[in-house]
């Protein structure tokens, strides 16, 4: 699928592609809108429609991913909420053999993340995925997401890259065209981001099921 001979870079997403998105997906649609209800003392589907209203206005913004921002909207603190279902954290299958084979072969593994990094330091604590990468980048510290250019243009100030010789995997195509449209020769799309879901077969780039399907098959 990759010729590594020709790949300096590895940019990695983290929700749904290093981890199982289903944290991500039970937390906005289930747990989060729970909580809310009780919080606020109002009907559960009154709270999911209050809050995918809230959160379509946001879509594609940074304070989409920011936790800082709807702790304060919400009147609830979302790092702590998410700590009470950390344990559905988990790393999706031969991540750590994938980025450790990166490593041997001296392949730049860099992190980013539109997760704000309260999310970022929990993931890490749980898993311990930042000990197998070399650099870990929320745009949060761009104050702009994947999906807008200027995130790859101060992406490229901080970290040399070569995007002919760089490959990017994300679960989402729309931060896959934005860095296609950047220069990125190397794209793969995750196909199950969500291990309860299932997996996707309409994708415009290349899909990826697995990540042992990019390691040696000696």
């Amino acid at each position: 699928m990759i010729d590594w001979k020709t790949i300096d870079t590895v940019l990695l997403d983290m929700d749904g592609t290093l981890l199982d998105l289903h944290f991500d997906n039970y937390f906005w649609q289930h747990h989060l809108p729970a909580r809310y209800a009780e919080h606020h003392q109002i009907d559960p589907d009154e709270a999911i429609q209050e809050l995918y209203r809230r959160f379509n206005e946001k879509q594609n913004s940074i304070h989409w991913y920011c936790t800082d921002y709807w702790s304060e909207q919400l009147a609830l603190d979302i790092p702590a909420l998410k700590r009470e279902v950390q344990h559905l954290i988990a790393e999706r299958s031969h991540v750590t053999e994938f980025l450790n084979h990166l490593g041997k072969c001296a392949t730049e593994r860099v992190l980013i993340t539109n997760a704000h990094r309260h999310s970022l330091n929990l993931k890490l604590e749980v898993t311990g995925i930042g000990a197998h990468l070399d650099t870990l980048i929320s745009s949060h510290d761009y104050g702009v997401p994947k999906e807008h250019q200027e995130f790859w243009h101060h992406l490229h100030q901080q970290i040399a890259f070569n995007p002919a010789r760089t490959l990017f995997i994300d679960d989402t195509e729309a931060m896959l065209v934005a860095a296609q449209n950047y220069g990125i020769k190397h794209l793969l799309c995750v196909s199950q981001p969500d291990s309860t879901k299932a997996p996707r077969t309409d994708l415009t780039f290349t899909a990826l099921s697995e990540f042992r399907d990019l390691l040696p098959k000696n």
